[in-house]
């Protein structure tokens, strides 16, 4: 009894640490946080305070503040829990949503004449939420690692375009991507197919958007 109670227990911890780690990097923070790194830890914490903040207020405004209220208004005037847009059928309107307030803040951002390097992160996110919607017609990708697998490969970039050693922060972003791969796993809400192809996607549509030797095209749409 007590082995198979303390099996329950450890189960119990991990799907709490499963949920934790989920909350913390979902796909609606991952451009913040990419713009906070970037204005921490890169050649752009010289730039001026005010103008960082206002960057910073811009990306919070439309990646996280407002697809959080619409999505719950969405959910609260459906009847669904958050467990339900899990499904493939019910995650068309949440993905459609971000994908309208990403359109409002690259638009912003470029009236405000913010640099290709910043919009090309949200354009990047922008791609892989429109490949993400037309994906879920069939099938599903874990949205949460394609964003994960979009920070890496705009490290990747940034150390491209900026010169500098990256692969410290890629160690970091590696573990953290492995971690929440496996908690999006054992919550149940993922396979390991679906986990895998998210991260394809958000690496690949992160050094096509941002990599100053390939993006080429999509320069066009940042100027």
């Amino acid at each position: 009894m007590d082995r198979e109670r303390e099996h329950i227990i450890a189960d119990k911890s991990m799907l709490q640490v499963a949920r934790v780690t989920s909350i913390l990097f979902t796909p609606f923070s991952i451009p913040f946080l990419s713009f906070l790194v970037l204005f921490l830890f890169s050649y752009l914490r010289i730039m001026p305070m005010v103008y960082k903040l206002i960057v910073l207020g811009i990306v919070y405004c439309f990646t996280i503040l407002t697809p959080t209220i619409t999505i719950f208004l969405f959910r609260k005037i459906n009847g669904f829990d958050r467990q339900d847009l899990s499904e493939r059928k019910k995650r068309y309107i949440p993905i459609l949503l971000t994908i309208i307030s990403y359109v409002f803040c690259l638009l912003m951002m470029r009236k405000l004449n913010i640099p290709w390097y910043m919009t090309g992160i949200i354009l990047a996110s922008l791609v892989v939420s429109v490949i993400c919607i037309a994906v879920n017609l069939k099938w599903k990708l874990s949205e949460h690692m394609a964003g994960m697998g979009g920070v890496i490969g705009g490290l990747v970039s940034f150390s491209a375009l900026f010169g500098y050693n990256p692969v410290g922060w890629l160690c970091l972003f590696i573990l953290i991507a492995g971690i929440l791969g496996s908690a999006r796993i054992i919550l149940g809400h993922h396979t390991l197919g679906e986990v895998l192809s998210g991260f394809a996607v958000g690496l690949v549509c992160a050094l096509l958007v941002l990599h100053p030797m390939i993006n080429s095209l999509f320069r066009i749409f940042l100027f």
